[in-house]
């Protein structure tokens, strides 16, 4: 029986979770859902309804996506992207990520909706989070050096959102590292590999392990 994770293809913390589970090499039952309309069986488990929600075989549910990069990484970690030494330097990174960035974020994506100040406003608000990062790249190819660490893949997912939602204004901005930082894993193979398009899933719906 494998474990159950409830996804969204391009929602960030779900991204981040695929791709620790994937490079992992943890198999799971894939229930890829669409959020305006969550099924009952991912509410019965998390009453919170964002995802990822990972189900285990022995009932308990992680609900938090760096929960699930944790248990996928404490089963393998190949590259050991989880190094003590650099474990509190990364989890301070991602809690900066998780918390005052993603609110920023949220606010320069859907501007329209937050009309007391201009879109230019919070990208301004965001960008503090851009020059921390932008200094750490300044040294080293990857967040915490010259490897790949839980850092950089739990904070990339949300690089790449805030990239988006003005391309033209990103690639011109006074980040250059960072800029190679995100290209680097926007074409990497484990990014492209959690990336496909899965049905969404409906009762009854044939299982999708994932990795294949």
């Amino acid at each position: 029986m494998l474990p159950i994770l409830y996804s969204f293809r391009r929602c960030p913390y779900a991204i981040r979770a695929r791709m620790a589970l994937a490079y992992a090499g943890v198999q799971v039952e894939l229930r890829e859902i669409l959020l305006r309309e969550k099924p009952p069986q991912m509410l019965a488990a998390s009453t919170k309804g964002t995802v990822p929600v990972l189900v285990l075989p022995d009932g308990s549910v992680l609900e938090e996506s760096y929960d699930v990069m944790r248990w996928a990484l404490n089963h393998h970690d190949p590259d050991h992207w989880c190094e003590a030494a650099l474990a509190a330097e990364a989890n301070a990174l991602i809690d900066q990520n998780d918390h005052s960035f993603k609110a920023h974020l949220d606010h320069y994506k859907y501007a329209d909706r937050h009309p007391e100040h201009p879109m230019e406003y919070y990208r301004t608000q965001a960008e503090g989070f851009l020059q921390i990062l932008e200094a750490q790249l300044t040294t080293a190819r990857f967040l915490l050096g010259e490897k790949i660490s839980v850092a950089d893949v739990g904070i990339f997912p949300f690089i790449r959102q805030f990239a988006f939602v003005d391309k033209s204004w990103f690639d011109q901005a006074p980040y250059p590292n960072l800029q190679n930082w995100l290209a680097y894993f926007l074409n990497s193979a484990l990014f492209l590999s959690v990336m496909e398009k899965y049905p969404v899933w409906q009762e009854g719906s044939v299982i999708q392990p994932f990795p294949e």
